[in-house]
This record gives structure tokens, C-alpha cells and sequence, in this order.
């Protein structure tokens, strides 16, 4: 129906705060989806390489999720952790078991952003202080103590917060100060930068390190294999507590392991999880040692965490996963993506880098020729992408990189479908912003 998305964003803006984003010129509205494609209020259809902010993890439509939350809703839909939740415990004992945590307990909330809050919570209760330690260029959320420990101007609404904070080097090997030098050699300087950090900035008795394995919202920054376990060992001299952000890169979604965690050979003491759980069903949650989870002794509960239609859909998603072993898929085709994506750092100027795992890559845009951000053409590059029947993220500290981070069920036929488009698209955007006779 033409001059639907028209109408629907006129309304929108009349009752939504100017603050909240929309991607496009001419924002979409998504009303229906199958696998990884999607289709929008005026019938175009599109392949989503997006999945919802990496949340949707196995796909649209999938028949187990959707039989699962159609029975659930037709028995129970709400009772509050005031009552016993059946799918909810025994999604909890999935969970504490795939955590590689001994004896782990896990807390369920609605949202990554409140997930991170009760980290912070356990560990700050726990270590009676106040003190945390973040990464540069992370995002843990938008509430008042996860924006607090969120290294990123964009994402930073106020520079008031509940926790007195200290920020670490990222390892990000693409625009650390020390990018030039070996994984080795950049590991040790982070965590040299560290025991001077706790030194300088610190009054010693650190709560704990909050970190994404890969950083989301940043960019799709990755640090060095063993990068945190380097850090780590500085930290458990200390006594100081290690908090894995998973929200996007859990559930198999690198490839290579289940957690982000395990690429840096350690095992933290809690890790927080929501999007890919739920496949769109808002769930998250932290599970961690026992004696962390135990440490809140005032009353709490949680009126929506873990409710039984959330943790029925979890459990029938998290089986799907793991039943059609989608962590394989998604180092697979992957690495199809990343190496057709590779490709582009020959063939043109306006791409500066290309990094990730699994199906979580990011792809920077420079101004040719040089490692100056270029935020307009990833904006055109989202536009240009649209157009051809693609959908992409868009982040990074200075809003130039290109986010890719489909369902895991993405297929190598529809890989290649995208990666044409994508390419194309980045090959347009450059034909069209550069002038004659620039790199190719």
C-alpha cells in the first residue's frame, strides 16, 4: 500500500522522543520474516543481515519456537518469580551447564542492559566497593550504571553514575595506539596498562572487569586470542572479578566457540546474556558461581525474568541451535562472508578493515588513503544496500562500520546473495563519493 511507511512515521514522530534512532531516509516498518529474509509494510522483501541487533539467532518462523510460544500462551503467559516457573528452571539448568561455570546459578531478567545491571549489582555487593573497570569503546546498555561503564561518547547520555569507573585499552588492533606491533606484544602492553591503571586510578579494592569478548555496538572490535586471559591473571592477583558481557556475542554466534570467553582460554566468575536467547522473545540474564548470585541478601524478584512464556521460547530456541548445530554454520559461512569481504581491502579505498568471527564482521569505511572515519558513506553504503534487497548495522565509536550479523541458519546460497549486494553496494557509494582517478 503505497505511503505506508510514510504515514506510520509521521505518527511516530508525534508520540516517540526525537532521541530514538531510526536507520534510513525513509525508515521501514518489518511486518513478517522466514528464515533470514523479511518483508516489509509495503512488500518489498529483503535479506536481513541484521537479525533485529543480533537477536534474532536461528531465524523467523521457526516452527519449533513458534509451536512453542503458541502452546505456552495458551496455557500461562505471566506468574512472577513468586511462584515456582517450571521452563524457567529448567532453561536456568541448560544454561548453568553450557556456562562451563562449576556449580553456576542463574538470575533471569528482561533485557541485556538489566542484565549487566545485576552484574554490576553482585559484584559491587560482593566486593563491598564501588569500583569497576571497563574496556574504551564498549557498550554495556542504556541505563544509568550500564551507561556509566560504557566507554563510548555516543552512547553516553550523562557523565553522572553510581560506580567510579576506570577505562583499559581494548586491544583493538586496527585503531589502539599500538596497533602496529604483534598480538604478543599489544596482549602485554594492555595488561602492563592495566596494573598501572589499578595503581594510578584505583584505591586497590576493585569490584570487577565488565568486557565484551568482541565489542558490538564499537564496531566489531576484536582483541588478540588470549587477550583476557593476559588480563585476567592481573586481575586474580587482585582478587578482581571478571564479568563476560555476552548480550551479542554468545550462543555460538563466532564460529569457533560457544561463548566469547573461550577464545581467551578463561572462565569468568559471571556472564551476562540476552538477544539470540529468545530469537525476539525478550529475555536475558547472569549466570555466574553460586556464591556471587547468593550474595544479595535483601529481598528481590523479578516480575517479568524467566516468565513462562519467555523461558518456554528460550528453551525450544536454545534446543533448535544446538539440535541443527548452528555454531558450525555460522564459522562456516563466515568465514564465506569474511573472505568475499576480505577481497574489498584490495579492490578499493574506502574500506580500512575487515574483522570478526563467525557471522558477527565488521567492515570499517575510511576516507581513501588514509584511517579517517567516514561515517557518510557507511550511512549511503546502508542506503545503497537497502536498495539492492539488503539489510546491515551500522557502528562503531565514530558510526563507519558496517555491521553484519545475520541469523545463525544463514545459508552459503544466500551468503553469496548478500555478499553481492553488499559489495555492490560499497563499489556504488565509492563511484559515487570519489574523485576520477582515485584508488580502486
Amino acid at each position: 500500500m503505497a505511503g505506508t511507511h510514510a504515514a506510520l512515521l509521521e505518527r511516530h514522530r508525534r508520540v516517540m522522543p526525537a532521541w530514538l534512532s531510526l536507520y534510513y531516509d525513509e525508515p521501514i516498518e518489518l511486518v513478517s520474516g522466514s528464515g533470514v529474509r523479511v518483508t516489509d509494510g509495503e512488500g518489498n522483501e529483503y535479506l536481513d543481515f541484521f537479525g533485529g541487533i543480533l537477536t534474532t539467532m536461528t531465524g523467523y518462523d521457526v516452527p519449533e519456537v513458534v509451536d512453542a510460544i503458541r502452546t505456552q500462551a495458551g496455557r500461562m503467559l505471566h506468574s512472577s518469580t513468586l511462584y515456582l516457573i517450571r521452563p524457567m528452571v529448567e532453561l536456568a539448568e541448560r544454561i548453568a551447564e553450557l556456562s562451563t561455570i562449576p556449580d553456576a546459578k542463574v538470575f533471569f531478567v528482561g533485557s541485556g542492559t538489566e542484565a549487566n545491571e545485576v552484574a554490576l549489582l553482585l559484584c559491587s555487593t560482593a566486593r563491598r566497593s564501588n569500583q569497576v573497570l571497563a574496556l574504551r569503546n564498549s557498550y554495556h546498555g542504556r541505563s544509568f550504571a550500564a551507561m556509566s561503564v560504557t566507554g563510548n561518547r555516543s552512547w553516553s547520555a550523562s557523565s553522572l553514575s553510581p560506580l567510579r569507573v576506570s577505562y583499559l585499552h581494548n586491544g583493538d588492533r586496527y585503531r589502539s595506539p599500538f596497533g602496529d606491533i604483534g598480538d604478543e606484544e599489544l596482549t602485554a602492553v594492555c595488561a602492563a596498562d592495566l596494573r598501572n591503571v589499578l595503581e594510578t586510578t584505583t584505591s586497590g579494592d576493585v569490584a570487577c572487569l565488565i568486557a565484551e569478548p568482541i565489542q558490538g555496538v564499537g564496531g566489531f572490535v576484536v582483541p588478540p586470542d588470549g587477550f583476557f586471559g593476559a588480563l585476567k591473571d592481573v586481575l586474580d592477583e587482585h582478587g578482581i572479578l571478571f564479568v563476560s558481557d555476552e548480550v551479542q556475542t554468545g550462543w555460538g554466534r563466532t564460529g569457533e566457540h560457544f561463548w566469547g570467553f573461550q577464545a581467551h582460554g578463561i572462565v569468568p566468575d559471571l556472564v551476562t546474556f540476552a538477544k539470540g536467547l529468545g530469537n525476539g522473545m525478550a529475555i536475558g540474564g547472569v549466570v555466574g558461581r553460586a556464591d556471587l548470585l547468593d550474595s544479595v541478601h535483601a529481598s528481590s524478584i523479578s516480575t517479568f525474568g524467566g516468565n513462562p512464556l519467555a523461558s518456554s521460547a528460550a528453551l525450544a530456541n536454545l534446543d533448535y541451535l544446538l539440535g541443527h548445530d548452528l555454531q558450525t554454520n555460522a564459522a562456516k559461512v563466515g568465514e564465506q562472508l569474511m573472505s568475499g569481504l576480505r577481497q574489498l581491502l584490495d579492490r578499493t579505498g574506502l574500506v580500512g578493515d575487515v574483522r570478526g568471527k563467525g557471522l558477527m564482521i565488521g567492515v570499517e569505511l575510511v576516507e581513501p588513503g588514509s584511517t579517517v572515519p567516514a561515517p557518510a558513506a557507511a550511512t549511503a553504503v546502508l542506503e545503497q544496500a537497502r536498495r539492492r534487497g539488503l539489510l546491515v548495522g551500522k557502528g562503531g565509536l565514530y558510526g563507519n562500520v558496517l555491521r553484519i550479523a545475520p541469523p545463525l541458519c544463514l545459508s552459503p546460497t544466500d551468503a553469496s546473495t548478500g555478499l553481492e549486494a553488499l559489495v555492490g553496494a560499497i563499489e556504488h557509494v565509492e563511484g559515487t563519493s570519489m574523485p576520477a582517478g582515485g584508488p580502486r
